[in-house]
């Protein structure tokens, strides 16, 4: 047994007397998941994805690690804000802002010396942004959003989110920002949906797993020469690129082997989540987990535990419930599930639960644990070293 694995009694004990239900992360595990996402990241620098962490103290820890984390990119315009005022800065928002009110906020702490950088893939995008800016007296630093996905016969092979395709898009984008005085362009990001966010080892899913890891050989090959022809043409045309963003915790090997990447984007492989257990590239510690309560009996084998239905964000499906944890061997069922005030476990191994007894399960997607909790109780060396409070807790609700 190493350092770093963690068996039922040990999470079991150490959480004796604490209130039901209750999320913690381990910190042994989380700073190895820390150190090993250092290597795998190679020689680019590692942009932290808030949205998978949602604590303002792991995001601070992460950064004090390793000067290879630098910056966030934020999953809402006010959370950017919210992030500056708390001491943070070089926020990159990875999704496209609109609403006046807010890039006023973005805007006033922009006039302050602080470092927010917009998302764009339309020419509405950086006419709203340079309108408020100009309102504001201030040039809005702006980064244009690629469209990573791949295209076969009858399957759309990733995520519908950039308008911009290719180079000729990009482009055309670029002559509206030269148009626009209080817009400027830092770069370009590219997200690979489809291969930092799509399992390739499902148990018992062979044939499946066979199909994804061939559409991502095509893909990676396809996404990268798409990356490198629009990064060209754009400094070509006089685009200042010094930000160039891709990847995510599951696609670090591939696009850390473009030459024209600058930083990559990781967040999810920090707590690492449920859906990363289905990966073939890499392996890191489930450093994030909630404890639910024993509550009934209703037969041998079969323990309800009150609460833990908290399901993941996406297209319905098994792979968007809560991954049974601790003790080893626990299974949800089929007819059931996780439920909002009841989930049954199925457990027939060694240790005898009893009623008030904990039953451990991990979430599918990493940061969206933390809007159900306000806190999360940390642990390191067997002891409770501490407690600290998610977004929620500081009440922040951006999304």
């Amino acid at each position: 047994m190493s350092q770093f694995d963690r068996n039922y009694s040990y999470y079991r004990d150490l959480f004796k007397g604490v209130g039901f239900p209750y999320a913690f992360v381990d910190l042994d595990l989380f700073d190895e998941n820390v150190r090993q996402i250092a290597k795998r990241a190679g020689n680019k620098t590692i942009r932290i994805a808030s949205k998978s962490v949602r604590c303002k103290e792991l995001l601070k820890r992460t950064l004090a690690a390793d000067p290879i984390y630098q910056g966030l990119m934020c999953y809402t315009t006010l959370e950017a804000v919210w992030l500056s005022q708390e001491g943070f800065d070089d926020l990159l928002i990875g999704y496209p802002s609109w609403q006046d009110s807010q890039v006023q906020e973005a805007c006033a702490e922009i006039a302050k010396g602080k470092t927010i950088i917009f998302m764009v893939d339309l020419p509405e995008h950086v006419k709203q942004l340079d309108k408020i800016a100009k309102q504001a007296g201030v040039v809005a630093t702006i980064c244009i959003d690629l469209d990573m996905s791949s295209d076969y016969p009858g399957l759309h092979f990733g995520v519908w989110r950039s308008a911009v395709r290719g180079k000729s898009d990009a482009l055309k984008l670029w002559d509206t920002i030269k148009a626009c005085p209080n817009v400027k362009l830092n770069g370009l990001m590219g997200y690979e949906a489809q291969i930092a966010g799509v399992g390739d080892n499902w148990p018992g899913k062979g044939a499946m797993n066979a199909v994804v890891k061939f559409l991502k050989g095509i893909s990676v090959k396809e996404i990268a020469k798409r990356r490198g022809e629009t990064v060209e043409a754009l400094k070509a045309a006089g685009a200042d690129m010094k930000l160039i963003n891709g990847g995510g915790t599951g696609s670090l090997e591939w696009t850390i082997q473009e030459p024209w990447v600058t930083e990559v984007t990781v967040g999810s492989g920090l707590y690492n989540s449920g859906l990363f257990d289905n990966y073939t590239n890499f392996r890191h510690y489930p450093s994030a987990a909630y404890g639910v309560e024993i509550v009934r009996l209703p037969k041998p084998n079969l323990y309800t535990c009150h609460g833990g239905g908290y399901a993941a964000s996406g297209a319905a499906g098994k792979d968007k419930l809560p991954v049974p944890y601790l003790p080893a061997g626990i299974k949800l069922l089929d007819q059931e599930g996780a439920g909002e005030v009841q989930t049954p476990i199925v457990y027939t191994g060694p240790e005898k639960l009893q009623l008030g007894d904990p039953i451990y399960l991990r979430h599918s997607k990493a940061g969206e644990l933390c809007e159900r909790f306000t806190a999360l109780h940390l642990v390191s060396n067997g002891k409770i070293v501490g407690s600290t409070p998610t977004y929620r807790g500081e009440g922040q609700c951006f999304l």
